[in-house]
């Protein structure tokens, strides 16, 4: 199947395949792991893993790369005032990040690249652009390139910079420079600050260069897809693309993927407005891993999300109805039979799964698909309806749809209960939910114990106990489920 996504640089959406026949090279702008994640940062994430999850699905084997910029102004601030240095710092929230990806089911991209351990490259391709003019030093030490040199300049963003003078802010930097249009490319020592010492001078690269080096030295020049969120289309991307192809005199990436920004509550989403959430925040006020990614995938990524508490709530809803439908269907009596009807419904379903990905990754058609198949496979089991050669079937969708939306398996009571262990490591036990502290109130033996209990309550014909046990665990939010297959439990 083709697959066809927006290219933020042509403004159409083209076809997508690897160069080079093989692996599909794509590189994604990771986090600056000063603080934790918020969800509008994830929601960035989450749609780059649709698409590599889509891309493998269709049988392309994606080569991810993803950086993690360990060095830069805020880091080197916040080290400081923890009076610890930047090496000890980041680890703790790099180590976060990937958790909270882990909680979302966000695949581990083939190569993280941190920007601490590429400093060589980065002062390699700063003396190539130095080589051809496109780079000067200033009286400070620092390092810039040189916008005048690059003509195309804009051409990603769309910005038209040709009226712009020296002396307008275009890039907000604290040294000296030829033009206010120049950006840093490496940025000399202020007093006691984090440094290296290079051929270049004693210093630290800009956020830009990273990307650059770290790109090109894993995926080579010209690669597939670049990928981040729209607020880095400009300066952070046109930045690459300028100083890259400054460099190479080659395309850096043939396509470019942006994600659009996230809304909270219709509004922007900041400390200020009190309306800041980190994935912990929101485990911790007793919403479901499965249901944060579902809502923030539900909606494609060139459409502006405004994430809602009630929106959260129905996704929740929603994947517990896919859950539900899942277990119903594995233990459904089927007959020999094959259900005509339901049969066409799964192959329209499968087709119209694949076909919304495939037109500009439409998350929203593609998981309409699978609740209509939902609809015609329950429909199909309350009237005695269904074929042994239909569950094979339906099992197939359902298990193309996880290999993308990955919702289906439930760990969400383990990612809750990872969430009250942080809070309680880090003194925030207070911001978890009274709710969320009460279904976790007891471990699971504990609660199997009661369960247990509870069963051999209504062999003995002690029904008034095991009513009991079923109404203690369920004011602790543990919900009890009776089947041919025994007994089971889970934290609701």
């Amino acid at each position: 199947m083709t697959i066809r996504l927006f290219n933020t640089l042509t403004g159409r959406i083209e076809e997508l395949s690897p160069a080079d026949g093989k692996a599909f090279r794509m590189y994604a702008c990771g986090p600056t792991v000063y603080d934790y994640g918020h969800i509008g940062n994830f929601r960035t994430f989450l749609q780059v893993d649709v698409l590599r999850r889509f891309l493998k699905l269709e049988g392309i084997a994606p080569k991810h790369v993803m950086n993690i910029t360990d060095v830069d102004d805020k880091i080197i601030r916040n080290a400081a005032a923890a009076e610890v240095p930047i090496s000890e710092y980041t680890p703790r929230f790099e180590k976060a990040f990937f958790e909270d990806l882990d909680a979302l089911a966000v695949e581990k991209p083939e190569i993280v690249a941190r920007a601490t351990e590429h400093i060589p490259s980065m002062v390699a391709l700063i003396d190539r652009l130095a080589e051809q003019d496109c780079a000067y030093r200033t009286e400070d030490g620092s390092w810039y390139f040189r916008i005048a040199k690059f003509p195309e300049y804009g051409r990603l963003s769309k910005k038209d910079f040709s009226g712009i003078e020296d002396g307008a802010r275009v890039d907000v930097d604290e040294y000296d420079k030829d033009s206010a249009r120049d950006f840093a490319l490496w940025k000399a020592p202020k007093p006691g600050e984090y440094h290296w010492q290079t051929t270049l001078g004693p210093g630290r690269p800009g956020w830009h260069i990273e990307c650059s080096a770290m790109a090109t030295e894993y995926l080579g020049d010209g690669f597939d897809l670049h990928a981040g969120g729209e607020d880095l289309m400009f300066p952070h991307h046109e930045n690459e693309i300028a100083q890259s192809e400054s460099a190479s005199h080659t395309t850096f990436a043939r396509h470019w993927f942006h994600v659009r920004f996230l809304l909270v509550e219709g509004r922007k989403m900041s400390k200020s407005e009190g309306n800041f959430y980190t994935l912990r925040d929101l485990l911790l006020k007793g919403y479901k891993a499965s249901a944060i990614r579902m809502l923030l995938i539900s909606v494609p990524y060139r459409q502006q999300l405004n994430f809602t508490f009630d929106g959260l709530a129905a996704e929740t809803g929603a994947v517990e109805r896919l859950r539900t439908f899942l277990q119903r269907l594995r233990a459904a009596t089927a007959t020999a039979e094959e259900n005509a009807a339901l049969t066409a419904e799964t192959a329209k379903c499968r087709q119209g799964f694949c076909d919304a990905l495939a037109n500009d990754l439409n998350t929203a058609e593609a998981r309409a698909a699978i609740f209509d198949l939902v609809r015609a496979g329950n429909a199909a089991m309350d009237s005695g309806n269904l074929g042994t050669e239909n569950v094979k079937q339906v099992l197939a969708a359902l298990g193309e749809f996880d290999k993308v939306f990955a919702v289906l398996e439930d760990h969400d009571a383990e990612w809750t209960k990872f969430a009250l262990e942080w809070a309680e490591r880090e003194g925030r036990l207070g911001e978890a939910s009274a709710e969320v502290l009460a279904q976790n109130a007891l471990s699971d033996e504990q609660i199997q114990a009661l369960v247990d209990e509870r069963t051999q309550a209504k062999k003995t014909r002690n029904f008034a106990r095991a009513d009991q046990i079923r109404n203690e665990l369920a004011e602790k939010g543990i919900a009890i489920e009776d089947s041919k297959d025994g007994v089971r439990w889970k934290r609701k």
